[in-house]
């Protein structure tokens, strides 16, 4: 492919994105969900810093996406202090109290695992940890989400979680789950099974602020 319609390639698909994403930003707004969408992961990053307040704690479970866009240095550089389990130094009892941390801090920053074409958010979890401080809490919850995690409905949004999502989360951790061999799910009754809390957020939860970003590019599983 030459540079020019590599260009415009590019651009089409851009195109795309940005009317794919706000049309599920609008979708979103329709239940009760602060939404925006954003071109690039450089623009969500500003959006996210513009949300959270001077000197709030920041809560950050298992989320590849929130680490791909750069988040966790500048929330350092400007004093915030930040809870994440997966610091390869803590040990098992240390990552258990962080991840209590990450459920009171004053903002859960977080991804979705899935985002249906009528704005819903669709996530499973193993130990529950992320599904918890996404269904219920007092703090204030945004939501990362890359433009490949949109799907058309629930039942697909299920399913790419399992195949999508899921392996190579498996293969990262070095869990010997049948999905981490094969690449995609076999709905196992493997005892690593990773499946197991399914939630399905249909509107923002009471009593809670919540925002959604949506970037016009690939991020996470």
């Amino acid at each position: 492919m030459s540079e020019q319609n590599k260009s415009l390639f590019d651009e089409v698909i851009k195109q795309q994105n940005r009317v794919l994403g706000n049309a599920v930003v609008e979708e979103l707004k329709k239940k009760g969900f602060f939404a925006l969408y954003t071109d690039t992961k450089e623009e969500a990053l500003e959006e996210v810093l513009k949300i959270i307040p001077e000197g709030a704690t920041v809560g950050i479970p298992g989320s590849i996406t929130i680490r791909e866009i750069g988040v966790l240095d500048k929330l350092k550089e400007k004093g915030h202090t930040v809870f994440h389990h997966w610091d390869t130094s803590l040990s098992s009892e240390e990552k258990l109290k962080m991840r209590k941390e990450e459920l009171v801090s004053d903002i859960f920053l977080t991804s979705s695992n899935a985002l249906t074409f009528d704005g819903m958010l669709v996530n499973i979890d193993a130990s529950g940890n992320r599904v918890s401080g996404m269904a219920w809490g007092n703090n204030k919850i945004i939501f990362v989400v890359g433009i490949n995690k949109i799907t058309f409905n629930i039942e697909s949004a299920i399913q790419r979680i399992r195949d999508k999502a899921t392996p190579p989360n498996a293969i990262r951790l070095k869990i010997d789950t049948p999905c981490s061999h094969t690449g995609h799910c076999l709905n196992c009754d493997s005892p690593k099974r990773l499946c197991r809390a399914l939630l399905i957020l249909e509107r923002a939860t009471i009593g809670r602020e919540s925002h959604v970003i949506i970037v016009g590019q690939k991020l996470g599983y």
